[in-house]
């Protein structure tokens, strides 16, 4: 059974933690969805990992639609959380509103997630009075990273860590049903996780979230260009892929397949069909 925003809520007073992985499509939602996970998040992190831009800057909510509406084919019982692109929510509550309506209408998601703090407050209230979830995302926010000095730790300092938790706190108040903290210190992590009534899922951030994330990709061992720290790799599959590509390449050269057992078997001497 899908869960629901409450089922996710009441996992934080249980003390049940919850897990979030990226799903980009109906393959990999089907598995994901199969062994238990508690959220597919379609995040925007599919411009690096499927479609091979520089950043998550490009992608288009086209795109977002496209990749959300496949894991949603995929996992019909999942609870999947879309993730608003850039430039799709940062020009006024309105436009923030129609878009997020299109995630929940068009793709079947049954949340969305967006970046920012203290300046995305009352877009994040318009879409909750809109009857839009969101799911806030604090911290290191990869769509305006340049901003930020980069793909940096937040919250190092006391004045940086005072505005994170009075973002968490303010982006409660607007109506977020959870947020994401991504790339502080774990013990900022554990203190407003624990100010907040609504759940925390990390990435970066250390044990005490009540729940987290990572890029599907990293976790297999899918993406070579690089690994964050803060990544377990729990599958080195590339290495399996390219050993498997690379024998059907030298056993299709080699004639060695097909071979009888993998052809289907004739039911007359079809040579007469030469043109003679």
């Amino acid at each position: 059974m899908r869960k629901t925003i409450k089922d996710i809520r009441s996992m934080k007073s249980a003390g049940q933690k919850i897990t979030m992985l990226t799903a980009y499509d109906a393959s990999m939602a089907r598995l994901f969805s199969s062994c238990g996970v508690d959220i597919l998040l379609v995040g925007d992190s599919l411009g690096m990992v499927m479609l091979g831009y520089d950043s998550t800057v490009p992608v288009t909510m086209e795109e977002m639609l496209h990749h959300a509406s496949a894991v949603r084919r995929g996992a019909p019982d999942a609870f999947v959380l879309g993730d608003m692109p850039f430039g799709s929510y940062q020009s006024g509550v309105r436009d923030a509103i129609l878009n997020g309506l299109r995630f929940l209408k068009e793709a079947g998601c049954d949340a969305v997630k967006l970046e920012g703090g203290l300046e995305m407050c009352e877009v994040v209230k318009g879409m909750v009075a809109a009857g839009i979830p969101v799911m806030g995302h604090i911290g290191l926010t990869p769509q305006t990273a340049s901003q930020l000095g980069g793909f940096k730790v937040q919250g190092k300092d006391m004045e940086a860590a005072k505005r994170l938790m009075d973002e968490a706190l303010a982006l409660e108040q607007a109506g977020a049903f959870g947020l994401l903290i991504e790339c502080i210190p774990a013990g900022l992590a554990e203190v407003i996780s624990a100010s907040l009534a609504i759940p925390t899922v990390g990435i970066g951030a250390g044990a005490h979230c009540d729940g987290q994330v990572l890029v599907s990709h990293d976790l297999l061992g899918l993406f070579e260009k690089f690994q964050p720290k803060f990544v377990k790799q729990y599958a080195n599959l590339s290495p399996l892929i390219k050993e498997g590509v690379q024998r059907f390449n030298s056993e299709v050269r080699g004639g060695v397949y097909p071979a009888e057992e993998h052809g289907f078997a004739s039911e007359g001497d079809y040579r007469q069909l030469l043109k003679r």
